[in-house]
């Protein structure tokens, strides 16, 4: 099973975890697999279209899965995601 790390400002949706193993074999069913299991974490992660918030960057081990396959990414029960969100100010 892979690892979902789940950054500390979404703790809170998601009882207080902070990584959660998922089955799922892409990126998206992990998605998937969490805001099932926490559905309050959907409307932080999701627009109301379904897809993936622009300011929420997802890293498989080491690499933004922007330059892989999006969503659509393999996952291996090695695996580490990391749901790293944008943080702006000034």
């Amino acid at each position: 099973m892979a690892i979902l790390r789940i950054p500390t400002p979404l703790r809170p949706y998601a009882s207080g975890q902070s990584e959660i193993q998922v089955q799922s074999d892409t990126v998206g069913g992990a998605l998937d697999e969490l805001t099932t299991l926490h559905p309050a974490l959907k409307k932080h992660l999701f627009t109301e279209d379904g897809e993936l918030r622009t300011y929420v960057n997802l890293f498989l081990n080491d690499e933004d899965i922007r330059q892989m396959q999006g969503v659509n990414t393999e996952l291996k029960s090695s695996d580490r995601l990391m749901i790293i969100p944008s943080i702006a100010g000034g």
